[in-house]
């Protein structure tokens, strides 16, 4: 059904015909003693079970060559799930710094624009970290993080200061594998989101001269980022009163009773003090208790925070609130399974991901590692697309673009992969970090009219694909496999390159090399009759490398490769 609106959508776009035009402007042992019976090497991966590998890839990384997925096919998932749980953060801080300090040393004169340079400074960093990081599932799962615990760069602040979005996504990536209740707390006391939810230098209540709390962030904090508008089961369905209808979680009053909570905050750092206007970004927001509301506050499920405790103490309290509200779970659980793996999970699936949350079963309540576990390991997300109907969902513009610099070895000269991504923003409509409201670039609950609509299934990323995205995104392709444009990073940035040998050394043999491509690409589950079409583009392709081109050209436009399965 995903694949049947994605194919409408690219009707008048003729990409049989561009291929045809793109090909003609390409150009393109023995030992002593006693002996022991020989070894027997393992069996290389069946098909299917490459497959499976490259399918379990795609939804935990944002993309696996052939080499890792042979490697993937070959151990246990969970294995490799705590394998990467086990590694290091790799921070996008100290690159985005980094490259901050060597403009500031004298390097990269072609900048005329110190501002222009700054902005470039946390793109850079993350593209760099993005493609290159050993970390892969970390990197994934952030990226997933940063679309419901949205700030984005269309605020003055947060764009010129690379500190602000690199260091607030390295606080995701560090709570990535935690516990939630920490990864809530300190998305709330990070500079960058006190500036995008305006919950920085909140003051408290001082009715003569007319000035309240500022309710943003405690509205949204219930809203998106643990709670929902809704009551739900632990399925993720509603809860619904006697008469029939939702439930809501919260109230204006609630609202209201949680912005006095978040009062009294203000940046950190030396020589801080309550309204300190400069931002400081390198450590949390800092409370001022002289600023903070006093009294006692009501919050959910008739707890009441005590008047008298310090600001940090209320914090406390509303945060272990929230974090305990029966709603968490399958709130946040059905939105991570919908950013990795599918965009309409079944009922069942959300509530074993909503159990592993709870630490039912002797588990830690908001253990991350429990739930990523759960997401990944389920039998939905892990059974043959075949097997399951309705499953799968739409790779998003960033996922796309990040796949083909990671599956397809993007180097450069200096080892940096130097990226910008304002042409991705430009005809995709999107860049990490960049959304243009808390709502993120797709709302979880978009339903595009028409078949998917009817069939009360949703599709989030159609919320971001139009004609002319498409068209957009089949520039980029064709920019990056046919002219060599990786990156738009401009000089003197060293420029990235793909590689594509290990498919030029089997090019001559068009059916080997769309098997490859089909496993890499597809999972598997590219359709006869668009291989067919492959194969009679390809198979008239002399120059070896052009052929290669051209067939993964032709994939990655390709409605099996757009909607993952």
């Amino acid at each position: 059904m995903l694949k049947g609106k994605w194919i409408r959508l690219q009707q008048n776009i003729a990409t049989v015909c561009a291929v045809a035009m793109l090909a003609s402007a390409c150009g393109g042992s023995g030992g002593g003693g006693d002996r022991q019976p020989p070894t027997q090497p393992p069996a290389p991966p069946t098909t299917a079970e490459l497959n499976a590998a490259s399918r379990f890839a795609a939804q935990a990384t944002f993309g696996m060559d052939y080499a890792g997925i042979e490697s993937l096919a070959r151990q246990d998932k969970a294995t490799w799930i705590s394998q990467q749980f086990n590694l290091p953060v790799s921070d996008h801080l100290s690159i985005a710094l980094d490259i901050v300090q060597r403009r500031a040393a004298g390097e990269f004169d072609e900048f005329e624009d110190d501002i222009e340079y700054l902005i470039y400074a946390r793109r850079l960093a993350w593209w760099h970290r993005t493609v290159t990081a050993d970390d892969v599932l970390r990197q994934r799962v952030a990226f997933a993080l940063s679309e419901i615990f949205v700030v984005s760069d269309n605020v003055d602040d947060l764009i010129v200061y690379p500190t602000a979005l690199s260091g607030y996504y390295d606080t995701l990536l560090t709570h990535a594998f935690g516990n939630f209740r920490d990864l809530l707390r300190n998305v709330s006391l990070h500079p960058s989101m006190g500036i995008y939810l305006s919950h920085v230098n909140n003051r408290r209540s001082d009715p003569q001269n007319n000035i309240f709390p500022d309710e943003n962030y405690a509205r949204e904090v219930m809203q998106l980022f643990s709670i929902g508008l809704f009551e739900l089961n632990i399925d993720g369905s509603l809860r619904l009163d006697n008469d029939g209808d939702p439930i809501p979680t919260y109230s204006n009053v609630d609202i209201r009773e949680f912005a006095k909570i978040f009062t009294g905050l203000s940046f950190g750092g030396p020589g801080a003090f309550f309204g300190r206007q400069l931002p400081y970004f390198v450590a949390p927001m800092q409370m001022f208790d002289a600023q903070h509301e006093p009294g006692s506050k009501a919050l959910l499920n008739d707890t009441v925070v005590p008047a008298g405790q310090t600001g940090m103490q209320d914090i406390d309290a509303a945060i272990d609130n929230l974090f305990n509200h029966p709603n968490v779970g399958p709130f946040i659980g059905k939105q991570l399974i919908q950013r990795l793996v599918t965009s309409n999970p079944s009922p069942a699936y959300i509530e074993r991901v909503a159990r592993a949350f709870n630490g039912d079963g002797g588990g830690v309540r908001g253990d991350m590692r429990a739930v990523i576990r759960a997401v990944l390991l389920d039998p939905e997300s892990t059974a043959a697309p075949s097997n399951l109907a309705d499953f799968g969902k739409l790779r998003e513009p960033v996922v796309r673009y990040a796949s083909i610099l990671r599956q397809f070895g993007a180097t450069s000269d200096d080892g940096f992969i130097a990226n910008i991504g304002f042409f991705l923003q430009q005809v995709g409509k999107q860049h990490p970090l960049s959304a243009p409201s808390v709502f993120n670039f797709f709302l979880p609950t978009h339903s595009p009219a028409g078949e998917i609509a009817s069939a009360g299934l949703v599709a989030p990323e159609f919320q971001i694909t139009t004609s002319n995205s498409i068209v957009g995104i089949s520039n980029i392709v064709d920019l990056v496999i046919l002219a060599d444009y990786v990156t738009d990073a401009p000089e003197p940035f060293a420029p990235v390159s793909l590689d594509y040998q290990e498919y030029i050394d089997i090019g001559t043999d068009v059916d080997m090399l769309l098997n490859r491509l089909d496993i890499v690409l597809t999972a598997g589950t590219l359709d006869a009759a668009t291989r067919q079409a492959i194969e009679n583009t390809v198979t008239g392709i002399d120059d070896i490398n052009l052929r290669v081109r051209i067939a993964i050209y032709m994939i990655l436009l390709s409605s099996d490769y757009a909607v993952r399965q």
